[in-house]
């Protein structure tokens, strides 16, 4: 039987409540993805061109370290990846979280939460952080999704 996780990486809370509710939905197991400095409100200024994600963001080789790393990754065939859309594309932690395992022969399902934003360039971004897997398209929810679109959803990848 395969088994299956949801990643997500939530710097304001919003991400991990659809994870949660998508992670319940399917059964599968969490791990929130935290950034050894977590990021404040000033960080997260996306209209000050000084504020920490503005800065990282423009430099799209940079990579925020992780906190934590999941254990025994080799057990999961599918991942599950959730983050808010920073700039139309997934945080650039996400490519550090997907980076530090081999990941070879998975398959990671992009998953984001946004105001207004689709996934934007998201793929074409996460491309080169997933060598040896198979990316599929992602989708924006709204954080109010319910748990049977999400497990409807879902479904298709399992």
């Amino acid at each position: 039987m395969s088994k299956t996780l949801v990643a997500y990486f939530s710097a304001s809370g919003v991400t991990k409540k659809l994870a949660e509710r998508l992670a319940g939905a399917i059964g599968a197991d969490i791990h929130d993805i935290v950034p050894e400095q977590i990021y404040t409100n000033a960080d997260l200024d996306w209209q000050n061109p000084r504020s920490r994600s503005s800065v990282e963001m423009k430099d799209k080789a940079f990579r925020p370290a992780v906190a934590s790393k999941v254990d025994n990754m080799d057990q999961y065939d599918t991942i599950f990846v959730g983050f808010p859309i920073w700039w139309y594309v997934a945080p650039t932690i996400i490519n550090t979280f997907l980076e530090q395992y081999d990941l070879t022969g998975k398959t990671i399902v992009p998953f984001a939460t946004s105001g207004m934003s689709g996934m934007g360039n998201t793929n074409a971004e996460l491309r080169d952080s997933c060598e040896g897997v198979s990316l599929k398209e992602g989708k924006r929810f709204n954080v109010n999704a319910r748990e049977n679109e999400l497990k409807g959803w879902a479904e298709q990848y399992l």
